[in-house]
Parts: structure tokens; C-alpha cells; sequence
């Protein structure tokens, strides 16, 4: 045959290739379009939707001209920067090297499809998820047979990588979870949350701990911690360096924090006016008990913000203003942008989990742990199959990672409530709008200055939603920008020199976080220096630290911190 006709048939082929590559690429859209994506617990359903011809000729002439160049290149250049495909044997090996080039082309043509799509923002929203969703799961380097690094390792090791990986596999069934970090090198006391303290009360929703003065001369008013109850209270804890309780006890402060019970079926029927009564009220009015002071100061993070909120609201009902100071920590009280996590919601999906456990209940703790991690499918999921079954990798010790597998379940009640009232109705912001433990609530009525924080690349807590509370809370404001994201923003010690904040010196809160980020300056390092400071200004005189836990024989401390509550695995 001539060489001209051996081209000129490898180009035909070439153009069958493409035509079906392209063609499969649009029915995996369209399938998209007229079905759905889950996750684990939160059910999901995709609108239809079609593409107008005009763009849908530029994205199938693009696709035809990047593959072309594939083409050209011979097959053996490696894909674009990608950190699936960047060690160097997906580059020496042309078959991989060409499957990860043209995942990529499919990966940029879908996600082109998804932007070309003339919808509503939340319909696009939850097309893009659907498309990330999808390319992340059908990536090559998930396959044994095409993960050229993954091979190349089986031949080194002779395949020990594979049986190592096939024992990794086994173990994660047996545990029910996907492994992140070695587990067996962490324990709950032992080696994170060991800051020294006792359990001085406990009921059937939470345990409060009492932390051991570390300085000769304690702030009056006692410091109250509301962690998320969605997680477990040691991300405050995880080690000394790196510990925001043992840093606010080293500043001085009498240190309460609450430790949420880890929900089993004795909960099942518990409400969110439950949460707000018998344990966010019941440890304000404890730390003002055992302290002898009438305010205290109360910080909550995340969905412990939330909570805290909510209760003040209800005690500024009933007359009562106990705190001198609140700090929200990567709070939504105003759920107009909650981030990716609106692609979930919608009337149908709280209607199904009314139904299905709003009477009673439980939600699973690996639901929601499985539901964030595929927020970041590469980075929380795939990246850790990759690893530890196709690699036969063990993951190295993270405290961090330990903690995020460490899930907790939640009421039923609660979480049905909590979804209807917040994500879904927005009703927490609009004054007197809910009745929570037998009052109308306004977050207008909280009357104590407030230090908000948001962290800037945040995917669960927007830095717009953190900042929108701005606009809610009537007492003297201080917001604060940190760099990072939801979890590594907020645990940034002053020792680590690490990431920078934003502050606005002039004070002023305009309507939008854009516009307040105009004035701000950046100040390197840790946001906890100026929160300290802040904080101190609210603490009132120093007295003598305590001697001993807790109050008399009605509060003595029962057993060491962290308790046995935080111990308790979903």
C-alpha cells in the first residue's frame, strides 16, 4: 500500500474515531439531561434541558479541531497539567497517554455542553455537578488498565502493590468507609483532643468540659464553645499546636465547651427545639452558673453558630442577654447563597426526607461525610481509590483526615427541620418568621457585639453567606476574612506563620462582601491574634483561676476530658 494511501486511511479513521467520540460525549449529556445524579443521602433530580444547534456546532467544530491536533501530536505528548496524569509514566506510555489526552477533550466538551445550556442558575448549577460528577468517576486513572503509574508500580513490586491494595479494599468494607488517613495511629484522648479538662455536666444531648487553667489569673466571664454538632468538637482540639480551646485557656479565659452526643436510636425523635433548649441554652445558663457571672462569652462554628444563634434569639425573648460577646465562626444565618450545597435542595427533596424521618429517625453519619467528600470528588474520593486500591498505598497519618472520618448521625426531626427553616425557606433571617422553644425569634434582638469570620475559598459556608450576617446582627460588628477554606481557614495558629487575613479598619459593613473586601487590607499570618485581642476587650476584670472543675458537688467533674460522648463512633 502507498504511504499516501496508509495516511489517508488512518485519517478516515481518525474521523469514524471522532465522530463517535463525539457522539457518545452528546448522549452522556443528554442522558444526564433527562435523569439525575445522587449522592449518598441526598436524593437528586435533573430538569430536562436541550442545547440551541448554533452552539452546539461551535462546541462539536472545537472538539473536532482539539482532537485533530491528538492526532497530530502522535498520541505520545502528555495530557495538560492535571495532577492525575502528572507522574512521568503516563507520559511514557502512549496508550494511557492518549486515554488521559482524550478524557481531558471530553472532560473540557462536556463541560462546555453544561455552559452552553440556557437555564436557570441552580438548573446549570446542578448540570455542572452532574457533568464533574460523572468525568470524575469515568477518569482512566481509575482503572487498573489504564493507570500507567499504577502498572508500572505492580511491575516494581511484583504485585505485592495489588494484593496490598485488594487487603486495603477489604478493610474499608469492613469499616463501611472509604480510609484517608492511617486510623490506627489516632485516638480520641490519647493523641488528639488532649488538652486537659473534666466532664462537669452531662444530659442526653451533650457533655460540658471544663478546661485546666493554664495561667495564675483567669477573665471573669467564662468562654463558651458551640461546636457544629455535625461534627465532633476536636477540630477545636486536634493537637496542642494546632488547638484553638488550648490556645483561648493559654490567653486567660475560663474554657466551657459543649460535646455533642453522637445520636443513636434513643434520639431518633429528637427536634431542633430540643438542640436549642436542652443544649445550647442549658450550657449558656450552666458556664454563667458554675462561673458566678452573669455573661459569659459564646463562640460558634459552623452549624454551631447556628445553634448558638438560634438560642440567643430565643433567650433575648424571654428578656434574657447573657452574653457579653459572640464570635460566629464560618456561620450561615442567612442561607441566600449557600454554595454548591444548593444544587441539593429543592421542595421535593425536603418533602422526601419529611417523609422519611421527620417523625423519626435517623440520618446516618456516612450520608452526609459521603455527600461532602463528593463535593471535591478528586480531591476527597477518587484520589484515595487511586491510592489505596490501585497502588496498594497506606495513607499517612492526618490528624485532620482522621477527624473527617470520625462521623456522627443526626435526629431525623432535627435535620428535616433544619433543611425546611434554613436551606430551603430561609425563614431564620426574617424577623419573628420561626417559633422556636415556644418563641417568635428575631436575630435583630441579640444584643452583644459580634466577631464574624469567613474564610475565603469556603465550599460549604460561602464567604458571601458568612458575610451576610452582617446584615442581620444589630450589635457592634467586626468581620474578618481568612484565607483557605472551611476547615484549614479557621484552625490557623499564630505559631505556623501561615495564610493571611483581611481586615477593614474603617469599620464599615456595606451591603456586600465585594464591596466590603474593597476597603480591607491584608495582614499576613493568623487571624486568632485579632480575635484574642478582640475577645479580651469582652472579658471583663482578672480574678484568681479555679482550683478545682466545675461548682460544689452539684457540678464536680465526673470523668477526664474529652469524655466519653466524643468516643462514640457513628
Amino acid at each position: 500500500m502507498k504511504p499516501q494511501a496508509a495516511t489517508a486511511d488512518a485519517f478516515a479513521s481518525m474521523q469514524q474515531a471522532l465522530t463517535q467520540g463525539w457522539s457518545k460525549a452528546l448522549e452522556s449529556f443528554q442522558s444526564a439531561g433527562m435523569g439525575g445524579v445522587s449522592t449518598p443521602g441526598m436524593p437528586m433530580e435533573l430538569p430536562q434541558f436541550s442545547l440551541q444547534p448554533e452552539k452546539l456546532q461551535a462546541l462539536q467544530q472545537q472538539y473536532v479541531e482539539e482532537a485533530s491536533e491528538l492526532w497530530r501530536q502522535g498520541f505520545t505528548k502528555p495530557p495538560a497539567a492535571d495532577k492525575r496524569f502528572a507522574a512521568e509514566a503516563w507520559g511514557s506510555n502512549p496508550v494511557s497517554a492518549f486515554s488521559a489526552a482524550v478524557y481531558l477533550l471530553n472532560a473540557r466538551t462536556l463541560m462546555g455542553m453544561a455552559e452552553a445550556v440556557e437555564a436557570d442558575p441552580k438548573t446549570k448549577a446542578r448540570l455542572r455537578f452532574a457533568v464533574e460528577q460523572w468525568m470524575a468517576a469515568s477518569a482512566p486513572s481509575n482503572s487498573l488498565a489504564f493507570n500507567a503509574e499504577a502498572q508500572k508500580r505492580a511491575i516494581e513490586t511484583q504485585g505485592e502493590s495489588i494484593a496490598k491494595g485488594l487487603q486495603n479494599l477489604l478493610k474499608d468494607v469492613q469499616q463501611g468507609h472509604l480510609s484517608m488517613t492511617d486510623e490506627s495511629a489516632f485516638e480520641v484522648g490519647r493523641n488528639v483532643a488532649t488538652t486537659e479538662g473534666a466532664v462537669v455536666f452531662e444530659n442526653e444531648l451533650f457533655q460540658l468540659l471544663e478546661y485546666k487553667p493554664l495561667t495564675a489569673k483567669v477573665y471573669e466571664r467564662p468562654f463558651l464553645l458551640v461546636p457544629p454538632c455535625i461534627n465532633k468538637f476536636y477540630i477545636l482540639d486536634l493537637q496542642p499546636e494546632n488547638s484553638l480551646i488550648r490556645y483561648a485557656v493559654e490567653q486567660g479565659h475560663r474554657v466551657f465547651v459543649v460535646s455533642w452526643r453522637n445520636p443513636d436510636e434513643s434520639l431518633r425523635e429528637f427536634t431542633w427545639d430540643r438542640y436549642i433548649e436542652d443544649a445550647a441554652i442549658k450550657a449558656i445558663h450552666l458556664a454563667q452558673e458554675i462561673s458566678g457571672s452573669k455573661q459569659i462569652n459564646a463562640l460558634g462554628f459552623c452549624v454551631g453558630g447556628t445553634i448558638l444563634s438560634t438560642a440567643l434569639a430565643v433567650l433575648a425573648a424571654r428578656g434574657e442577654h447573657p452574653v457579653a460577646s459572640v464570635t460566629l465562626l464560618t456561620t450561615l444565618l442567612d442561607f441566600s447563597d449557600t454554595g454548591i450545597l444548593d444544587i441539593f435542595i429543592d421542595e421535593q427533596m425536603v418533602q422526601y426526607r419529611e417523609m422519611q424521618m421527620g417523625k423519626g429517625g435517623l440520618l446516618p453519619g456516612g450520608d452526609l461525610s459521603s455527600t461532602f467528600s463528593f463535593l471535591r470528588p478528586n480531591d476527597l474520593f477518587w484520589n484515595y481509590v487511586v491510592g489505596n486500591y490501585l497502588k496498594g498505598e497506606t495513607p499517612p497519618p492526618f490528624d485532620l483526615l482522621y477527624w473527617n472520618s470520625d462521623a456522627t448521625n443526626l435526629p431525623g426531626p432535627f435535620y428535616a427541620w433544619y433543611l425546611r427553616n434554613t436551606y430551603l425557606e430561609n425563614k431564620l433571617r426574617v424577623p419573628n418568621a420561626l417559633t422556636v422553644c415556644g418563641a417568635k425569634i428575631d436575630l435583630g434582638a441579640i444584643d452583644a457585639p459580634v466577631y464574624l469570620y469567613g474564610s475565603r475559598e469556603d465550599h460549604i459556608v460561602p464567604i458571601e453567606g458568612a458575610y451576610a450576617s452582617t446584615q442581620l446582627l444589630k450589635g457592634k460588628k467586626r468581620f474578618v476574612m481568612g484565607a483557605s477554606g472551611h476547615i484549614a481557614g479557621v484552625i490557623n495558629p499564630p505559631a505556623k506563620k501561615k495564610r493571611s487575613h483581611w481586615i477593614r479598619e474603617d469599620g464599615k459593613l456595606p451591603a456586600s462582601q465585594a464591596e466590603w473586601l474593597k476597603g480591607a487590607t491584608e495582614h499576613p499570618g493568623s487571624w486568632w491574634t485579632d480575635w484574642s485581642n478582640w475577645l479580651k476587650g469582652h472579658a471583663g476584670k482578672q480574678i484568681a483561676a479555679p482550683k478545682t472543675y466545675g461548682k460544689g458537688s452539684a457540678y464536680k467533674a465526673s470523668e477526664p476530658a474529652p469524655g466519653r460522648y466524643v468516643k462514640a463512633r457513628a
